[in-house]
């Protein structure tokens, strides 16, 4: 089983990328399960949605406490919470910043990455200009990042979730996330953990 948790604040969009990347992976053959947890619900407060990916039926209701891999959309909720907490030694942490990754302190024990994702979706004016909407963004990079399904597949859960013409500029984010993340030297996944080896 693979496990995944979103951080993001109210806003962002995290919940229904946890339904994008659920309806992905299931596009690839994955059984999935995919649940939010809120605290006070309020444009800006945190957001923690959660997705689990197996070959087989999934039958845990459990939040999830050890994930293999974090994405975190707002770099400042580090400040206030601990994205990592639980994450498993070598599992992917995607953090939507235009830094590196070597400058996100404290993620040496974990496979950082990193995504523009805000500059992304305000090229394509998803969401507005003074809060663009990085989910389709962050789901196509860490698409890319992982492995774990293809940009065809990003597209259709793009198309499943997202109504009218604003699907087609969501999955030109997703797919420009995509190709930044998904480098052509970047080893082959073991697609039953989800970690490249």
């Amino acid at each position: 089983m693979i496990e995944i948790r979103i951080h993001g604040r109210g806003g962002q969009g995290a919940v229904v990328a946890s339904l994008i990347l659920a309806r992905a992976a299931h596009h690839q053959g994955w059984e999935v399960q995919v649940f939010p947890e809120f605290g006070v619900e309020r444009r800006g407060a945190p957001v923690t949605a959660f997705a689990r990916l197996d070959r087989q039926p999934i039958y845990l209701r459990s939040k999830v406490y050890e994930p293999d891999h974090v994405i975190v959309f707002d770099p400042g909720l580090k400040e206030s919470i601990d994205v990592t907490a639980g994450l498993k030694d070598n599992g992917w942490i995607l953090v939507n910043t235009s830094s590196p990754p070597e400058a996100i302190r404290n993620l040496e024990r974990f496979r950082p990455a990193t995504i523009d994702a805000t500059g992304i979706a305000a090229k394509y004016k998803i969401g507005t200009a003074t809060a663009p909407i990085v989910n389709t963004t962050m789901v196509g990079a860490f698409a890319g990042v992982s492995g774990l399904f293809s940009m065809e597949s990003v597209a259709a859960g793009i198309r499943e979730t997202i109504q009218g013409p604003a699907a087609a500029l969501n999955i030109a984010a997703a797919s420009e996330a995509y190709q930044v993340c998904a480098g052509p030297s970047r080893p082959p996944v073991e697609a039953e953990t989800g970690i490249r080896q």
